[in-house]
């Protein structure tokens, strides 16, 4: 098969909306583990809008995000574990803040029993760039202090 004509990995298009982007991401996660481990984290890591090169505020504090394995570990080590193979979500407020700034709340029920949690994804289109005309997810902030308890990072 010719290179050019393989499949692409998912992740942004340029015909996805905002609000398909954060559905996308959430489908993936609810089955993280398919068609293998933590595919799910991957796309997550493939709509990051941050430099790889840059500390990020993607999960609200400031941290090095280059590596894949760290973007990865602070899904299980955290709050945001209730995304992996959750079972529930429910849209619960979206707001179109600019043109090209998104944010939408969503309420998610995990796995494990009594294990819920809210989060806010807010996605930016970029205007120039490889990217031009992308939605990206700039950030994935959890509703309480997720990281008041430390993390494996």
């Amino acid at each position: 098969m010719l290179e050019s004509r393989r499949k692409r990995p998912f992740g942004p298009r340029l015909s996805f909306n905002a609000e398909e982007c954060v559905q996308y991401q959430l489908d993936a996660l609810m089955f993280n583990d398919q068609p293998r481990p933590d595919y799910g984290v991957e796309v997550m890591y493939r709509f990051a809008g941050f430099d790889p090169f840059e500390r990020s505020l993607y999960f609200g504090p400031s941290f090095d995000l280059g590596q894949f394995e760290r973007f990865r570990r602070l899904f299980h080590h955290s709050a945001y574990r209730v995304l992996l193979n959750h079972k529930e979500r429910q849209i619960l407020s979206t707001l179109n803040v600019e043109e090209n700034r998104y944010k939408q709340r969503v309420w998610i029920r995990g796995a494990r029993p009594e294990e819920e949690e809210t989060f806010q994804f807010t996605m930016v289109q970029r205007v120039g760039g490889f990217w031009d005309g992308y939605w990206l997810t700039e950030s994935v902030l959890h509703d309480g202090d997720s990281f008041s308890g430390g993390v494996a990072y």
